[in-house]
């Protein structure tokens, strides 16, 4: 099983179009070392061939000119994406849906009951596209059922419910129900690699400590460093976990729940804010997850189970 990440950023990206705070004035003008992200999107495939597309972000179109695997030919208009599947409803993991209505046939995308509903009601997206290439909704079950994917060949694919919050735009943004926020393990039987990826974790049931205990690699959500972090550098009055983000630091944080997953499991974190400090590849919060063996996604990073 190999997995590209397309996109490695939250919402808005790194740099954020319209930010200065330090990271973002300081990858701009050479200040610090930094790399930067698009909004985060991964592609999963059995064989290098077929792919399948986790989230479709805004970015979507300069991420798929920087990944050949998912360029066309031999038909005249075509793509290695073979389906999309979607984690959540929000904006930096569905807009990219509209950049892809060129396709030359419907697009099956798979997604939970509730993310369907945002997506029909809340913003619309899927019936705007059937004014394009059209849109063949799947139900993506979150009970641990196995799914397939178009193009996933032999991967087995599973959901379960994260906690973790709908999108400000959601019918039911104030009422949260199971389904809004999903993790995706993908498992290749071939080789026994298990991927467990969840880009918006608010906490961590013991079902999902199970699955990242289980997993080769886990590719978790590291937006914020500090649960106030947003609030301190004043862009917010909402805490991280308030949005659905599990901060890093702290003794329940996201860094302590990965030290105490096995050491053969790789702990990579995604979907980093710009804000975040660990963007900042010389920052002691950087140094902090290099000691631990934490690893922090990048645009274009490889992986293969």
């Amino acid at each position: 099983m190999k997995i590209h990440i397309l996109g490695a950023g939250a919402g808005g990206g790194f740099p954020q179009w319209n930010c200065a705070c330090r990271n973002c004035r300081g990858v701009r003008d050479g200040s610090i070392t930094a790399r930067p992200r698009t909004q985060s999107s991964i592609a999963v495939s059995p064989d290098g061939t077929d792919w399948i597309l986790v989230n479709a972000s805004p970015d979507i179109l300069q991420q798929l000119r920087a990944f050949p695997a998912a360029w066309p030919g031999p038909e005249l208009r075509g793509s290695g994406l073979k389906s999309i599947v979607l984690v959540d409803g929000q904006i930096d993991h569905t807009t990219g849906l509209y950049m892809l209505r060129e396709h030359n046939r419907r697009w099956p995308v798979w997604a939970t009951g509730p993310v369907y509903e945002d997506l029909t009601r809340g913003n619309p997206i899927l019936g705007l596209l059937e004014h394009y290439c059209g849109v063949d909704w799947q139900t993506l079950p979150f009970d641990s059922r196995p799914f397939a994917p178009q193009g996933s060949g032999r991967l087995a694919w599973h959901a379960l419910p994260l906690s973790s919050a709908a999108p400000p735009y959601s019918p039911h943004r104030n009422a949260p129900s199971a389904g809004d926020n999903i993790g995706l393990t993908v498992i290749d039987p071939e080789t026994g690699g298990r991927l467990f990826y969840a880009p918006g974790l608010a906490e961590i049931s013991p079902a999902v400590r199970a699955e990242m205990e289980a997993a080769d690699c886990v590719l978790v959500d590291g937006t914020f460093w500090t649960d106030d972090e947003m609030i301190r550098l004043g862009f917010s009055t909402k805490l991280g976990s308030e949005i659905g983000h599990m901060a890093q630091s702290g003794p329940g944080g996201m860094i302590a729940q990965l030290n105490r997953l096995p050491r053969r499991n790789r702990r990579i974190l995604i979907h980093i804010n710009n804000t975040n400090p660990i963007l900042d590849e010389a920052s002691p919060e950087r140094a902090l997850l290099d000691a631990a063996g934490i690893e922090v996604a990048y645009d274009g990073m490889e992986i293969t189970l």
